[in-house]
C-alpha cells in the first residue's frame, strides 16, 4: 500500500492516477478529499499534515509514503509512519532546501527528519513548477495579461506531471534509497516567455506586465511565510548557477527528457480561456 499526501494537488492528483494505473494499492490523503476525487480503486482518507493523529488511519497497512513538506511536526509525521510499519518515504521538497537553506529551513527540517528516520528514503527537490502560472489564470481570462517581476530572468521550471512521474518511479522501483534528486524542466524560460507560451496555447497574445520587486513581495506575502517570500524572490531575481542549471535527474529517473513549458501550457489551456 502506498499513501500519497497532497493527493488533490498539482503533483498528487497525477501521482495517484499513475500509481493506480499500474495496479498499486493506493491511499490518497488530503484535507478535504472525498471518494469522488480519486479513481475507483483508490481509498480516500481526509487528514491534515498539521495534525499527526489525523494521518494515522491513512497509514494502516502502508508500505510506502509520499510526503509533502506541510505542517510543523516532521518528526511526528515520520514517527507515525514508522510506527505504522512504513518502510519507505519519498519526500517532495524544494530545490531551495539545498541552494538557500536559511530561507527554506522548513523544508530542511523535513529532509533531516526523513534522513534520520532509519527507513528507506528518497528526496525529490523540485524547482519551480509550471503550475505556478495558474496565478495568471484570472488576469489572462479577463484581460489577456500576465504580471510578474524579473520578466527576462530564465529558470528551468518543471511540469508537475513530471514530478509525479518521478515520484511514481522512485516509489515503485529499487535503487533510489538514499538519493536526493533535483527535478527541473528541460530549459530555462523567463516569465515573459511563459506568458507568450500561454498565449500561443490560447491562439491569441497575452501581454506581459513587469512588476516591481515590491509589488511581487506584497502579492506573495498574502499566501507565503515571509522567509519563503524572500527566498523565492531571490531565486526568481538573482538565481545561483545551480538554480539556473538544467538537472539531469528527471531523465535519469524516467529515461526521457522532461517536458517543456509549452507542452504544459497547451495541456492546461482551458484554465486560461
Amino acid at each position: 500500500m502506498i499513501v500519497v499526501t497532497g493527493a488533490t494537488g498539482n503533483v498528487g492528483r497525477t501521482l495517484v492516477r499513475l500509481l493506480a494505473g499500474t495496479g498499486e494499492q493506493v491511499t490518497a490523503v488530503a484535507r478535504h478529499i472525498t471518494q469522488a476525487d480519486v479513481p475507483e480503486s483508490v481509498r480516500a482518507v481526509a487528514a491534515d499534515l498539521s495534525d499527526v493523529e489525523s494521518l494515522r488511519p491513512a497509514l494502516e497497512r502502508a508500505d510506502a509514503l509520499f510526503l509533502l513538506v506541510a505542517g510543523e511536526d516532521p518528526q511526528g509525521l515520520v514517527g507515525a509512519a514508522k510506527a505504522a510499519g512504513v518502510r519507505k518515504i519519498v519526500l517532495l521538497s524544494s530545490q531551495g532546501a539545498g541552494t538557500r537553506p536559511q530561507a527554506y529551513r522548513h523544508a530542511g527540517m523535513f529532509e533531516e527528519a526523513v534522513r534520520e528516520s532509519g527507513l528507506g528514503w528518497t528526496i525529490l527537490r523540485s524547482g519551480g513548477m509550471a503550475s505556478n502560472a495558474y496565478a495568471w489564470a484570472e488576469p489572462v481570462r479577463l484581460h489577456r495579461t500576465a504580471a510578474a517581476s524579473f520578466g527576462d530572468m530564465g529558470l528551468p521550471f518543471i511540469d508537475p506531471d513530471d514530478v509525479a512521474a518521478a515520484g511514481a518511479a522512485v516509489l515503485r522501483e529499487a535503487g533510489h534509497d538514499g538519493a536526493t534528486y533535483v527535478l527541473t524542466g528541460p530549459a530555462a524560460t523567463s516569465p515573459r516567455e511563459r506568458a507568450a507560451a500561454i498565449g500561443q496555447a490560447l491562439g491569441e497574445p497575452v501581454r506581459f506586465v513587469e512588476q516591481t520587486r515590491q509589488e511581487a513581495h506584497e502579492q506573495m506575502a498574502q499566501f507565503m511565510p515571509l522567509p519563503v517570500v524572500e527566498g523565492t524572490l531571490a531565486i526568481l531575481g538573482e538565481p545561483t548557477p545551480e538554480e539556473q542549471r538544467v538537472s539531469p535527474d528527471v531523465e535519469r529517473i524516467l529515461g526521457r527528457a522532461p517536458r517543456p513549458f509549452g507542452e504544459w501550457a497547451a495541456r492546461n489551456a482551458a484554465a486560461f480561456r
